[in-house]
């Protein structure tokens, strides 16, 4: 029988490459978003194959309800959830922390972080009863550098990536891991916002990259999808709590070299010591 996966912001660029690269692959799908409309429409895309299934669920990721409704929906088929991605995301405010709105603020860090949080918590249980399951989730700009006019967005990244290296932890020996994936810069709605709020809000920096995105085009969705493949297939067992980068890591050597990847802190965050960069004077 076919796996089921679920993908979170299903009917925005990147959810969409993703929703068709697994069901070319035959997997099933619950695909989640917000739209109705956009939904249909991506479901008609798709080509009918009897051999799946494909369950649409609409919900906003901003109402803390969400995660709840969401595993109402894949509950019906409980015994059949092997893989879960945590694609969706918004901005939030951007601009100056201190001209930020706070709901707005909240409105990120809960999208971005407590509902994925918050889906793993009725996820981890039933992967872990049938000793199989791969959570990714999908990081973003600001996780591992600083990302000044983007404080809500950022620092709920950061957070993600982190509590999946706790859960890897956690959950090493039943079957399920947990990655994280920097996608790169993509052709987006999210960089599509940067572009029309523009420098005076977004930033000089942010504006450029964004306007030179739309213009030549940026990181490629199918990469993405192809590392979200790889990280659910078997090659792929060993690996667990590492944030990948689908434009620059050539992750799938990685499975060759399985104990060195587990034995440090190879594709973690860390902080970066004194010692680390040949430093005397900073550290004792």
């Amino acid at each position: 029988m076919n796996q089921f996966c679920l993908i979170t912001g299903a009917t925005g660029g990147l959810g969409t490459v993703l929703a068709r690269s697994f069901w070319d692959a035959g997997y099933s799908l619950f695909l989640h978003g917000r739209k109705k409309n956009t939904m249909e429409d991506i479901i008609n895309s798709l080509p009918q194959n009897s051999h799946q299934q494909l369950i649409p669920i609409i919900a906003d990721l901003a109402n803390p309800q969400a995660a709840q409704t969401i595993w109402q929906q894949v509950e019906k088929y409980r015994n059949r959830l092997e893989i879960l991605i945590n694609n969706a995301a918004i901005h939030g405010p951007i601009g100056k922390f201190e001209a930020s709105a706070s709901d707005e603020w909240e409105e990120a860090i809960r999208v971005n972080l407590l509902t994925p949080v918050a889906l793993c918590r009725y996820v981890v249980p039933h992967m872990k009863e049938r000793g199989f399951g791969r959570i990714i989730c999908l990081s973003g700009g600001g996780a591992t550098s600083p990302r000044p006019l983007f404080s809500a967005y950022a620092t709920a990244k950061t957070g993600l990536v982190r509590f999946c290296e706790n859960l890897a932890v956690e959950l090493q020996g039943t079957g399920v891991t947990v990655n994280s994936i920097a996608p790169g810069a993509m052709k987006t709605a999210l960089i599509e916002e940067i572009f029309h709020k523009g420098p005076e809000i977004a930033g000089e920096n942010e504006y450029a990259v964004a306007s030179r995105i739309i213009k030549e085009g940026g990181a490629s969705p199918k990469n993405v999808a192809q590392l979200c493949l790889f990280l659910a297939s078997a090659p792929a067992a060993e690996i667990t709590g590492k944030l990948i980068s689908a434009k620059w890591d050539n992750y799938e050597e990685w499975p060759n070299h399985s104990e060195e990847l587990q034995s440090g802190d190879l594709y973690t965050l860390r902080r970066i010591t004194g010692r680390d960069r040949g430093i005397t004077w900073g550290d004792k």
